[in-house]
């Protein structure tokens, strides 16, 4: 029997920047349903970053995200009773959500600031390819190369 076909939540572009990559990442950010309390933390963070770097916050935004986007992951495949890590490529939209994840995961790791500055720095560092979630990426990848010799099962 066939699996029922997933509905995508089609969003609308956020209105301050006009753009889906900043609403589906408010969303990451969003808490029990509190929307504009993430927008307000979003925006404050992008608005941080310009003012720190002095550049357009979209700019960095964007560099951030395709700095910390992963190629590859691997996947646990149960082949005759032994369980191989096998490398496999990830589709975009799973790798675009694994770094905004990534990012805030990084974020809501330091302690004693605000949260906009904490997502300030975060970002700020992974458009410098630093910090936390770069250092997931560089994990993910290396466990990726380690387990090559397992890729023939990935079919």
């Amino acid at each position: 029997m066939r699996r029922k076909i997933k509905k995508k939540n089609i969003l609308k572009p956020d209105f301050k920047y006009q753009s889906l990559m900043i609403e589906r990442f408010t969303n990451y950010v969003m808490k029990e349903g509190k929307k504009a309390l993430a927008r307000k933390i979003v925006y404050s963070a992008l608005d941080e970053t310009a003012k720190q770097t002095k550049k357009d916050a979209l700019d960095i935004f964007d560099t951030a995200l395709k700095n910390t986007t992963p190629l590859l992951e691997v996947r646990s495949r149960r082949v005759g009773g032994a369980n191989y890590q096998v490398p496999r490529e990830v589709a975009p939209a799973r790798a675009e959500s694994l770094a905004m994840r990534w990012i805030i995961g990084a974020a809501k790791a330091k302690k004693g600031k605000p949260m906009y500055k904490k997502l300030s720095e975060e970002l700020v560092l992974a458009s410098k390819k630093e910090g936390e979630a770069i250092k997931k990426r560089e994990n993910m990848h290396k466990m990726a190369e380690a387990n090559k010799a397992f890729a023939h099962f990935a079919w």
